[in-house]
């Protein structure tokens, strides 16, 4: 996803070598991928591995119709789908060499045609390094890699993104900011909306949050234990206490088939060891056609993937 570059910095000779080195590091990253892992989950929330390194191949082949001065309408739905074949490790470095190729001829004070509008094509490859960085990092963490960030690119994607992180959330390329606490490393993928110490749970957690949005009961009690626990928000002022899968089924079934029009949106999520916490809203129609809506927060505990306990608090 291309965001509109804000500031505008002169054309860097290093770009092209900046992008050369998050390409080589992601593609080290793509051949160490074990055989068994393309179905994984990633912390790119919906997205397996194989969607993950499917979008970056497409990026670059992207890259070198863009930088040769094509149009997004010249290239069309040319690239649309699934880019990997057989081999998706062949893919990507096929892809990974043709688009630095592309960006060592680059002329930093050329433009391109993205779909935000014509940019600095200097802009744009920094962009392409930003992704390839932050990307890397999510197939190591999904696939059991090395997480270690190149530091000079850490730290020139870093200062490049000082003038694009608002625009980036606003857009919707990026969740909310993570917590900074000082190492640059981290504190980067806690700017991209990333959690330097992502896992299992946060996995887990991320697809539980994802099936409430869906509505989807089947799925939220696949990720939920046999021995579950949910207590919920009312009546006050303690709730009512649900124990074992079948009650908590039960809760689900009558909140997604009794209410009218009942949607849960995502506020903010985080993942802390064994606990994940939600901040929610659900919006719901009244019978008269009036809507409705609550805000509130979930917490959670995590076990072996699944979720053993939910906690449910409102405001008001």
């Amino acid at each position: 996803m291309t965001i509109p570059g804000g500031p505008t910095t002169g054309g860097s000779p290093d770009t092209a070598s900046l992008h050369r080195r998050s390409v080589e590091g992601w593609l080290a990253t793509l051949e160490a991928v074990p055989d068994d892992c393309w179905d994984d989950p990633t912390p790119c929330r919906g997205w397996s591995v194989r969607d993950l390194v499917n979008h970056v191949v497409g990026e670059d082949l992207w890259t070198v119709p863009l930088l040769g001065g094509a149009t997004i309408e010249d290239v069309g739905d040319s690239l649309d789908g699934d880019l990997l074949g057989d081999d998706p490790k062949a893919a990507g470095r096929a892809a990974g060499a043709q688009a630095v190729a592309a960006s060592a001829a680059l002329d930093a004070g050329g433009t391109v045609h993205l779909s935000y509008g014509e940019e600095s094509a200097d802009e744009y490859v920094r962009q392409l390094v930003a992704d390839h960085l932050v990307h890397g990092w999510d197939l190591a963490a999904a696939t059991g890699g090395d997480r270690t960030l190149d530091a000079e690119l850490v730290g020139a994607v870093a200062s490049w993104f000082d003038g694009r992180e608002s625009l980036y959330r606003e857009g919707g390329a990026i969740g909310p900011r993570g917590l900074m606490t000082g190492d640059p490393h981290d504190d980067l993928l806690a700017r991209f909306g990333r959690d330097a110490a992502w896992n299992d749970a946060h996995a887990a957690f991320s697809d539980f949050i994802a099936a409430f949005g869906r509505g989807d009961v089947d799925a939220i009690m696949a990720l939920m234990t046999d021995d579950c626990v949910f207590e919920a928000t009312g009546p006050a002022p303690d709730g009512v206490r649900h124990v074992g899968a079948s009650d908590v089924r039960g809760v689900w079934e009558s909140l997604f088939t009794e209410t009218g029009s009942p949607a849960f949106s995502e506020e903010e999520s985080f993942v802390a060891g064994d606990r994940g916490v939600l901040r929610w809203r659900f919006d719901w129609v009244a019978p008269d056609g009036s809507p409705g809506h609550v805000r509130g927060v979930d917490v959670v505990r995590l076990q072996g993937g699944k979720v053993s306990e939910k906690l449910s608090y409102v405001k008001g």
